[in-house]
């Protein structure tokens, strides 16, 4: 049971209810992390702008989602990696693509880049060096690419933190959790 309510849609009034409306047209359903966020609109405009905005950018979705698989085995949320193995099979990820992501792993070597480093950002709380970008640019990830990797790990660090520190039911099919 969550620790924080989840706003029913249905009664939702206000901003809540015309943000709660476009997650529901966009997902087909409300997924319950939203419905938690939506107790405060501020949040929730915000987490759902920046899934909005970071959709729109340069990264394609294939690698987002394997990013966010990524960081959310991490931080052992079980909600992010359910769900966010699902949308990456949804863009177009094979299940072994997902399954080697969620080890921060891809045979592809600019995936692979990306995930290392989005996983020394999560590991060293940022504190990177000039090495670390090189690294991206060396497989031929460009400025604006780079900055967006580091966007998507800031907004999946902040939904792992809702999911696990509110107990968010999962309600996408589950997947096993590697470990630290």
């Amino acid at each position: 049971m969550s620790r924080i309510p989840l706003i029913d849609p249905t009664t939702a009034q206000g901003q809540r209810q015309e943000l709660l409306a476009q997650i529901q047209g966009a997902f087909g359903a409300t997924p319950a992390m939203f419905r938690v966020v939506a107790n405060s609109p501020a949040a929730l405009q915000s987490l759902w702008g920046s899934f909005g905005a970071l959709g729109g950018g340069v990264i394609p979705a294939k690698l987002g989602e394997q990013i966010a698989v990524a960081i959310a085995d991490r931080n052992a949320c079980a909600y992010c990696l359910a769900a966010h193995t699902a949308l990456g099979r949804k863009a177009g990820a094979s299940a072994e693509e997902m399954s080697a992501a969620q080890a921060g792993e891809s045979s592809d070597p600019k995936t692979n880049a990306a995930l290392r480093f989005a996983l020394k950002v999560v590991h060293e709380r940022a504190q990177l060096n000039d090495a670390d970008v090189q690294s991206l640019r060396h497989v031929g990830f460009n400025d604006e690419e780079i900055v967006e990797i580091l966007a998507h790990v800031a907004l999946n660090l902040f939904t792992n933190y809702v999911n696990v520190a509110f107990d968010v039911p999962v309600d996408f099919p589950a997947v096993k959790l590697r470990g630290r």
